[in-house]
């Protein structure tokens, strides 16, 4: 069996965990002062971080669980995901409103192949 890998590892949480060529990993915006739009274009880009960080890259992204404070917000993510994810490449992906941390717009659950 393969080890389980933990990057960044805390006492609640770790930044990264990978088990089985699989990172699995969370994205806040790291400024939540921003607008939904300035937060959303934040984890995207922040993901993109972390996929480096892991050698992936967006065409490896299995699946994205977003949490969106306000889903009237969907729109917006929307826009700014067809131009970030690949052609041919989208992950599996659900959105659903949730209560997030106050001045938080959007929280991603994040999947993808090593």
């Amino acid at each position: 069996m393969s080890p389980i890998v933990r990057l960044g590892s805390a006492r609640r949480w770790s930044d990264v965990v990978i088990f089985g060529g699989v990172a699995r990993w969370v994205e806040v915006a790291e400024d939540p002062t921003q607008d939904a739009r300035g937060q959303i274009a934040q984890v995207l880009s922040q993901v993109d971080a972390t996929l480096a960080q892991i050698g992936a890259e967006r065409t490896s992204l299995l699946e994205i669980l977003v949490f969106l404070a306000d889903l009237s917000d969907a729109p917006t993510l929307n826009e700014l995901w067809d131009t970030w994810v690949p052609a041919g490449h989208a992950p599996i992906r659900a959105c659903v409103g949730a209560a997030l941390s106050p001045g938080y717009k959007i929280e991603l659950v994040i999947q993808a192949a090593q």
